[in-house]
């Protein structure tokens, strides 16, 4: 099983490498970048030699592997190694037999965890692996999970996930629904994360020094910049989002205490699906019961809350109160007044 785990390692950094668009990676660096990867992750020093990772390649080029499109540059005399296609990736090819075969025994090894408390992650990874792979005797589909495979910006998880590893920095063009032109950003790439189906990526814009967030839909295009890589020095992203609901980080209020009645006939839901990490009860009646959340309100907050409908009121703070009832006083007039005739332009669907 070690030898299992050792090779996938030095796949995986050998796929990185051939990718890297910012380095020339001879069989020496190739060598050191393996065993660099092996010693973190086992704290032995003693690594593989030259024919070993000169066997990898090789496999990795067969159809036992995933029939890489590698490229030989000569270099003087000397050859360096890269992806003709530098979009690809063995991650995002089919399984093949020996990986398929891996992962059933990984399967069943996880399985020994199930039920325990503190493995409860586990049974949705189980249930996962067991419908990609169609592990299970039934033929038919029993499972969806929650999922948008018509979103944009799919495709570009992958690269822009391979630039924050590499440290390269993003030329960016982006269009946000606010404006109608596109914006150029320069962007020191450092974290994605997924909300509500949607992918974000987080970093330092150039121009000002600030971390800032752009949807992956919303991304027109990006390429590789010259700038030198700044890296994170700024931010821990477990505690940045630690105080908020979403993506958005709200600079105009810090942390506040959040008082919402909610109708006991919605509680359950809330209570089994709570609304912030901070929520906790702090008195009911037969009607009702008042919660409390400490984080800091943003858009994304705002717009859960709404969702709501009349099963929750915000008690405090006002300020709060009195910007969620101008949104639904504006919604009240909307649903009230009797709608004009408008004229509607046909979209084209082809």
């Amino acid at each position: 099983m070690a030898t299992n785990k050792h090779a996938t390692i030095r796949y995986q950094v050998l796929d990185r490498c051939f990718r890297n668009p910012g380095r020339k990676y001879f069989i020496e660096d190739l060598v050191n970048a393996c065993n660099d990867a092996l010693e973190e992750y086992t704290g032995n020093e003693d690594g593989v030699k030259r024919r070993q990772v000169l066997e990898d390649i090789k496999f990795m080029e067969s159809s036992q592997g995933w029939n890489i499109p590698l490229e030989r540059i000569r270099d003087g005399h000397r050859v360096y190694f890269r992806y003709e296609d530098r979009s690809f990736s063995i991650n995002g090819q089919p399984l093949n037999p020996a990986e398929e075969s891996q992962l059933k025994e990984a399967l069943l090894t996880l399985s020994r965890f199930k039920g325990l408390p503190q493995f409860g992650w586990i049974d949705e990874l189980i249930t996962k692996l067991d419908s990609g792979l169609a592990l299970s005797k039934s033929k038919d589909r029993i499972i969806q999970f929650d999922e948008n495979p018509n979103l944009l910006g799919l495709e570009k998880i992958s690269p822009l996930y391979e630039a924050i590893r590499n440290t390269q920095v993003l030329e960016i063009e982006y269009q946000s629904f606010s404006q109608g032109t596109n914006i150029d950003y320069t962007l020191h790439p450092y974290f994605l994360k997924q909300y509500n189906n949607r992918w974000f990526l987080f970093g330092k814009n150039d121009d000002d020094n600030e971390i800032m967030n752009v949807a992956l839909d919303r991304i027109k295009s990006f390429k590789h910049s010259k700038t030198k890589y700044r890296p994170n020095t700024m931010i821990d992203f477990d505690a940045y989002f630690k105080d908020i609901v979403g993506v958005s980080l709200p600079k105009a209020e810090g942390l506040l205490n959040i008082q919402v009645r909610v109708n006991n006939r919605r509680l359950p839901w809330i209570l089994t699906k709570p609304i912030h990490s901070s929520q906790r009860e702090l008195e009911t009646n037969h009607d009702s019961t008042l919660i409390s959340l400490d984080l800091m309100p943003n858009k994304e907050f705002e717009a859960l809350l709404l969702s709501f409908g009349e099963d929750v009121e915000v008690i405090k703070p006002k300020s709060l109160r009195s910007k969620l009832a101008k949104k639904i006083k504006q919604m009240n007039t909307n649903y009230t007044s009797f709608p004009k005739e408008l004229a509607y332009k046909t979209k084209s669907h082809v």
